[in-house]
């Protein structure tokens, strides 16, 4: 079964042209139409974005039946973080925080989503669980790794079966890759977005939007998952509707559910 999985700092839809226009990410999301789409700086109720509850209504303009968002930040007036878009149901949802002492406020969302995939003795669909992680890391190396720490010690990562179908993706404003060895080897996932060559491996790129340089925006797997292909948005309209292209990941969802626990 084909899966494909998108992350995207939307960046409150304030283009680079200081412009709050919704209708881009909406036909940026819309082109690429992904099963699961993970979204960071999403705003709820602030006068920047017009007060608008930029998950549900993104949500509804593409078609998704299900999403969940988990706000990070309280302003003055609304707030903002994390949002998953799923076409499928969202079974499970909580927020961990991810706050580093008196730096910005952070969070990682975990979402359970369950996939039908297949048909038990009696013809009734059977789910396949897939655990979804959706997080925004900090500005500096120290806050990042500490972090990283904390999700991989956190409950809702460390009670999953090593073999269950896993996601971690979102921003990690990893410019150096510095956090490339904890996630494969310390929680055993494998990057999607990196691209192996004989010398090096390679991130995909993703910012800036205009000239990408750094691949901050990223997608670790594990379980019975298999990258078919993996890529960033060329086109035009998304190097001005955010500060981040998104990036995309095609899968093959590949083993029977009776593999995993749900």
């Amino acid at each position: 079964m084909k899966l494909r999985i998108l992350t995207y700092n939307i960046h409150r839809a304030i283009g680079l042209d200081r412009r709050y226009m919704p209708d881009r990410i909406i036909k940026v999301l819309a082109d690429h139409d992904a099963d699961i789409v993970l979204l960071q700086e999403v705003d709820e109720g602030a006068p920047r974005s017009k007060e608008h509850d930029m998950a549900k209504e993104i949500a509804e303009a593409l078609g998704y039946p299900y999403y969940a968002a988990g706000h990070n930040v309280s302003l003055r007036k609304g707030r903002y973080g994390n949002a998953t878009l799923s076409r499928h149901p969202i079974v499970r949802e909580r927020n961990i925080d991810l706050t580093i002492g008196t730096h910005k406020r952070r969070g990682c969302q975990h979402t359970g989503i369950e996939i039908p995939h297949g048909h038990d003795r009696d013809g009734k669909a059977t789910p396949y669980r897939l655990e979804v992680f959706n997080l925004h890391l900090g500005l500096s190396p120290l806050e990042r790794q500490r972090q990283s720490g904390l999700l991989m010690r956190s409950r809702e990562f460390s009670d999953i079966d090593p073999k269950s179908a896993c996601i971690v993706g979102g921003d990690f404003n990893d410019w150096l890759s510095r956090l490339r060895a904890l996630y494969v080897e310390g929680m055993t996932l494998q990057c999607a977005t990196d691209r192996e060559t004989r010398l090096r491996t390679r991130p995909i790129t993703t910012y800036p939007s205009f000239a990408p340089r750094g691949g901050l925006d990223r997608i670790y797997y594990r379980g019975s998952l298999r990258v078919i292909s993996a890529s960033k948005c060329r086109h035009q309209i998304a190097k001005v509707a955010s500060d981040h292209l998104p990036v995309i990941v095609d899968f093959d969802l590949w083993k029977s559910p009776d593999h995993q626990e749900t």
